[in-house]
């Protein structure tokens, strides 16, 4: 029997949003973030974890949504993604990290093809999960625009 894909999914607004089970490495509770000067308002700036700087990204910054304090829930999800340079960590801040499931089948939907300046180009696939629509997202595209700002910071 083959493996089935695994997601961990977590929320941003009101939306479900899901990354490949094997990009991430861990879960963190909210902490003090260092700002890094005049960069681009979706990195939040470095974390320390375990002696290490990892920059962290607003995921809801990112996906164009207005910033919000962050609350008892808010977590910051450490990835493993391939960088231009390499190996790349990165931190993604999102409103709640729900649970790390399996979705209701195997195949993901296109993102839909809606003409304009919109691409859809970081979304790996739409998933289904209960009923909802889960927005997988293609991590290596959506985040690695910040791999040449953090590179220097890191």
């Amino acid at each position: 029997m083959a493996e089935r894909a695994q997601y961990v999914t977590l929320g941003v607004a009101e939306e479900l949003f899901a990354a490949p089970v094997e990009k991430v490495q861990e879960i963190l509770d909210m902490r003090p973030i260092a700002r890094l000067p005049q960069a681009p308002a979706a990195l939040l700036g470095m974390i320390d974890v375990r002696g290490q700087g990892v920059p962290v990204v607003d995921l809801r910054l990112t996906l164009g949504l207005p910033e919000t304090p962050d609350t008892e829930n808010t977590r910051i999800i450490v990835l493993a993604l391939a960088g231009r340079g390499g190996d790349l960590r990165l931190g993604l801040r999102a409103d709640r990290v729900f649970e790390v499931t399996i979705l209701d089948d195997d195949a993901l939907d296109p993102a839909p093809p809606v003409s304009g300046l919109w691409s859809g180009r970081c979304i790996a696939g739409i998933g289904r999960r209960n009923g909802r629509f889960v927005t997988v997202l293609e991590l290596d595209r959506l985040l690695g625009d910040f791999e040449a700002a953090t590179s220097q910071a890191a």
